[in-house]
């Protein structure tokens, strides 16, 4: 099986990985890729997001599979090019890929799906955007409409600030959604469709925050760990069954049925599980973490899943160790990123097993591996135990040096402490 990668990130790094473990996939190229991807298969210097360049490419190529990584190559709807030319692909149609390009939208199918969710209002006017954060009161949480990389959300007790952050949406043509703010610790569960079924890959927590103790402005996501010690029982069951299936369904009967991954990221409240957000892709780093773990063949499953089979393959096999991620960012992320800082010790930082997975690289004129974005990679690690895997990724990356750069020093800590409570009622409520 030929396989083709769209996309730049750590995500397509982990991705790219993970085919290349599976006996079935005879060759991988990625587009466009980065420096460290492009150390272990063929990259192409293409747009992700250019349907014709990307059909052009698959056609070329005689892959049998296009997997897209981004979401901005999904909004653009590149995944409808190659159906089109009769090229399975694992990624949702434009239509399909709006539960994450518009909030508003995917509130809109939670609510005829029944989900359960946060409250919330659209704003399109700063009128409208004072009226919702007064509903709601703080902590406020503002959402871009559109797509912002991750880093369209602002929670904050600030409502100057939120006011502000709503206003800039609008300045920039945009609108907001305002919401009711979730208690309760969060998980990231990714679940895999083929329109009709639903495949659940294992539960993972990020962290959004720049800083230690979830302090400072959000980002695209600054480490992960799976699996979850304090997940409640039947967790992910209920999920399926309350959450990802009927969008599904619900996707399947406006006839938009939704192929490729749901990411659920979802809140443990009080009040019961609540859907905070959904992507249409694998997230960001939690993807790194995640599919450390996997055993069963990745390609055969996305494969499966572009098909419309995946009610015919096997139950999921997973690795029993613990995977931690952590994530190095260039100085001044994610606020004004200052990149072209040369790193060194990447291949130190494997010598006791850790993966380095690239993000944001690329080489200079010297050959020299260089930041070329705000997350610039992560180090990710299996241990016997989550303690052990979250040494051996601090010791990886500790031995990384880019000037400037920043990584937090707590992925995982408090789950190790026994720190994340969940409260009563959080669970089959």
């Amino acid at each position: 099986m030929k396989v083709l990668v769209l996309g730049p990130g750590g995500r397509e790094h982990a991705i790219v990985k993970a085919l290349l473990r599976d006996s079935a996939v005879t060759e991988v190229h990625c587009a466009p890729g980065n420096a460290g991807i492009a150390q272990e298969v063929t990259v192409h210097a293409i747009n992700a997001s250019d349907s014709a360049a990307v059909v052009a490419l698959a056609q070329q190529l005689s892959v049998d599979l296009v997997v897209v990584g981004p979401e901005a190559p999904l909004a653009a709807g590149v995944a409808d090019a190659l159906v089109e030319a009769a090229i399975p692909v694992f990624g949702p149609s434009k239509a399909a890929a709006q539960l994450e390009a518009s909030k508003a939208f995917a509130k809109q199918i939670m609510a005829q799906a029944e989900v359960p969710t946060a409250m919330a209002r659209v704003a399109e006017n700063e009128a409208e955007a004072a009226e919702a954060l007064d509903v709601f009161g703080a902590p406020y949480v503002v959402k871009d409409d559109g797509l912002a990389a991750g880093k369209g959300v602002v929670v904050t007790s600030d409502r100057y600030e939120a006011l502000e952050h709503a206003k800039a949406c609008f300045a920039a043509g945009g609108t907001v959604v305002i919401e009711e703010y979730l208690d309760g610790p969060e998980v990231s569960l990714f679940v895999l469709s083929d329109g009709h079924h639903a495949v659940p890959l294992e539960p993972a927590q990020d962290f959004k925050r720049i800083f230690d103790n979830d302090e400072g402005a959000n980002t695209g996501g600054m480490g992960a760990y799976t699996p979850l010690p304090w997940l409640p029982a039947g967790f992910v069951d209920e999920v399926i069954d309350r959450v990802a299936l009927p969008v599904i369904r619900t996707m399947s009967d406006r006839g938009t049925p939704f192929v490729g991954v749901l990411y659920c990221g979802l809140a443990l409240t009080s009040r019961g599980i609540r859907v905070i957000e959904f992507n249409a892709r694998f997230g960001d780093p939690e993807t790194q973490a995640v599919l450390a773990r996997l055993q069963t063949p990745l390609g055969g499953l996305l494969l499966a899943a572009a098909r419309g089979e995946l009610d015919q393959i096997e139950a999921l096999r997973w690795d029993s160790k613990s995977a931690v991620g952590v994530v190095l960012s260039s100085p001044g992320y994610p606020d004004a990123p200052t990149t072209g800082g040369t790193l060194t010790g990447l291949r130190e930082a494997e010598e006791n097993g850790a993966s380095v997975l690239h993000a944001g690289t690329a080489l200079n004129d010297a050959g020299d591996v260089v930041s070329a974005g705000g997350r610039v990679l992560s180090v990710v690690a299996l241990g016997e135990s989550l303690e052990a895997a979250r040494d051996a990724a601090y010791e990886g990356i500790a031995k990384i040096s880019l000037d400037g750069g920043h990584y937090r020093t707590d992925i995982a800590q408090k789950a190790i402490n026994g720190e994340i409570t969940v409260a009563r009622g959080a669970h089959n409520a």
